[in-house]
């Protein structure tokens, strides 16, 4: 993983949110995807990491938002944690899994991956989080990715050209989008594999 990926490792995010401004608007909801080479060298998925965000204090929460991904963020029964125990959490298990792969730092991957990492360094900030695992301005933009390898930037109009099936109606969850995006990405990464191996040094 840390000669792949230049010593980064890979963890594919997505983030449900009360709007668009990573300033004002509420984080939700946030989906982490770890990836892993399998016996065969190919990438694949391990786990995915999800936690239900409270929004913070004086958090904007549009109508229109809220509408989409179907989220109330009242509900008795949803099972929200704070934002800075939610992001705890999440980097302890990244922070593993970057000793696991002898890798540096973790870089964010993401369709449309600066409003996910938007979201996320924002709410770093918000917590007082020193350690952020995180690479705090690159990242890996699957849209981008999907534009150049199947012709579409939109998800699920991705995921139906790489051959994986997109569930609408479990669409706008972070997990179910994270992992969806954590496939598409590594169909890439597993695509380009020979372009990789023939690139290195020694070849």
């Amino acid at each position: 993983m840390a000669d792949r990926f230049r010593g980064f490792l890979p963890v594919i995010i997505d983030v449900e949110t009360g709007g668009f401004n990573c300033r004002t608007d509420a984080l939700l909801e946030i989906g982490a995807v770890i990836v892993g080479f399998d016996n065969d060298g190919e990438l694949a998925r391990r786990e995915t990491i999800r936690h239900h965000v409270k929004p913070f204090a004086g958090a904007n929460l549009e109508r229109a938002s809220l509408a989409v991904n179907g989220i109330d963020p009242d509900h008795p029964l949803r099972p929200a944690i704070d934002e800075r125990d939610a992001l705890g959490r999440l980097f302890r298990e990244v922070r593993r899994a970057i000793r696991e792969n002898h890798c540096n730092r973790a870089i964010l991957v993401g369709h449309n991956a600066h409003f996910d990492l938007g979201f996320l360094n924002e709410a770093i900030t918000r917590a007082g989080i020193k350690r952020n695992p995180f690479h705090p301005f690159s990242c890996f933009d699957t849209a981008t990715l999907c534009g150049i390898a199947y012709g579409q930037t939109v998800l699920s109009r991705a995921a139906n050209a790489a051959g994986i099936p997109f569930d609408e109606a479990a669409a706008h969850s972070a997990a179910y989008d994270a992992e969806v995006t954590a496939d598409i990405f590594c169909q890439i990464v597993n695509r380009f594999r020979p372009v990789f191996e023939a690139a290195l040094p020694d070849r």
